[in-house]
């Protein structure tokens, strides 16, 4: 769940190894400067089972032939190099899915066609969502080995039961000893967790974020649990089988996460994400700034040259196309300048540096603005426009009020 949960960007990755490089930072200031990084999103569509809360193109399969889907990949892949200019690349994100589930030798292959195509920036960041399974765990050591430097581990829970509802296939003890293998295994790491859960009390979920921000990764990501349409936890709200907690109690979690984070030295840099000065998800940072990316793989989207591409989410429907057509896209649109300004607002609105305002101008409303800034929930400057602490509690209101 690292990758970034919404309709803009894909279904929101040291070994042979691609360094790091000394000051992520400058990294981060320069690619807000220029304008100039360029990233790479791969969708691995297959899961072991489909968890009850998730609304990302995921898919259960008897058996998956990996020397296809290999193939299928790197076609894919090429397509999408012919269309965008030669890179560098600054980041690649294996999302799912389960991207753990491909075989190394995949990774692998797809790395190094990457690399071939576009040329990699100092310092790429390379990430890949995990499942803490004992199996994929298995494979971290050759994951690394591939030209992984990052993992996004999807812990979720520390809390057996918890594990239970959210319809997880492990249990704490696995989800520890994955988190073990992955900080020994890869130079970075982050992993998720949701919370706000039915029932779940300020002193449990202290508790579980206490211990979380003991393990000492650099990178945390911390979700409310949302009840998404067409999930089975849809259903059962829809039954009264589910009842979502109350708006006020799920703001007072949300303000003991900012206030434990905080304190932690891992303040929120986006709204649900918390990391180390220096340790923020590079790939993440390219949506939410509006920046430039290709999406391989069933149902990735990107945006490149002024298109938005779409590309089949069934993987059958996915691999049709690649055969018909040489690529799996099944749309691609001009973004309009406005429509362009209106989704660099909204993403950019979710990040603590907040937006310049010379990207969304076209789309923004200014009177708004000054109404929620005497309201203390938003502040502007000469060239930037942030949403405040308090504002973060109401972003989407927020974003409603100040997008034209």
């Amino acid at each position: 769940m690292d990758q970034v949960p919404t309709s803009f960007v894909p279904s929101e990755v040291e070994g042979r190894m691609h360094e790091l490089g000394s000051a992520p930072r400058d990294f981060a200031r320069d690619e807000r400067g220029s304008g100039s990084a360029l990233a790479l999103y791969i969708h691995w569509p297959f899961c072991v089972s489909k968890c009850p809360y998730c609304d990302f193109n995921s898919h259960v399969r008897e058996s998956i032939d990996q020397a296809v889907w290999r193939e299928a990949l790197l076609t894919d892949l090429e397509w999408e190099a012919r269309a965008v200019p030669r890179g560098p690349l600054t980041s690649i994100f294996f999302g799912g899915g389960t991207p753990s589930l491909m075989a190394p030798a995949t990774v692998a292959a797809l790395i190094d066609a990457a690399e071939r195509h576009w040329g990699f920036a100092p310092g790429i960041e390379i990430t890949l969502e995990a499942n803490p399974s004992s199996v994929e765990a298995a494979r971290f050591a050759d994951l690394a080995l591939a030209g992984v430097n990052r993992v996004s581990l999807g812990l979720q829970s520390l809390d057996d039961a918890a594990l239970r509802f959210l319809g997880r296939a492990h249990d704490v003890a696995e989800g520890l000893a994955a988190l073990d293998t992955a900080q020994r295994a890869f130079g970075r790491v982050s992993f998720d967790l949701i919370y706000a859960l039915p029932d779940q009390s300020e002193a449990d979920w202290s508790r579980a974020l206490e211990s979380a921000l003991a393990f000492g990764t650099e990178h945390l990501s911390l979700y409310q649990l949302t009840i998404e349409p067409g999930t089975r936890f849809a259903a059962m709200a829809a039954k009264g089988a589910l009842v979502p907690r109350d708006p006020d109690e799920a703001a007072s979690l949300y303000e003991l996460t900012q206030a434990m984070t905080e304190a932690a030295g891992l303040p929120a840099y986006e709204i649900s994400n918390h990391a180390r000065p220096g340790a923020e998800s590079r790939h993440n940072l390219t949506y939410w700034r509006y920046g430039t990316y290709a999406g391989v793989g069933p149902g990735a989207h990107g945006r490149r040259g002024g298109l938005a591409t779409i590309r089949h989410r069934k993987p059958e429907n996915w691999q049709s196309a690649l055969a018909r057509n040489g690529h799996g896209i099944q749309e691609e649109n001009p973004v309009a300048p406005s429509d362009a300004a209106a989704e660099a607002l909204l993403m950019g609105l979710r990040l603590r540096e907040g937006v310049p305002t010379a990207k969304v101008e076209e789309r923004l409303d200014r009177r708004a603005v000054t109404r929620l800034e005497a309201a203390g929930l938003l502040t502007q400057t000469a060239d930037r426009l942030r949403v405040l602490p308090a504002g973060m509690l109401v972003l989407d209101a927020i974003l409603g009020e100040v997008c034209l």
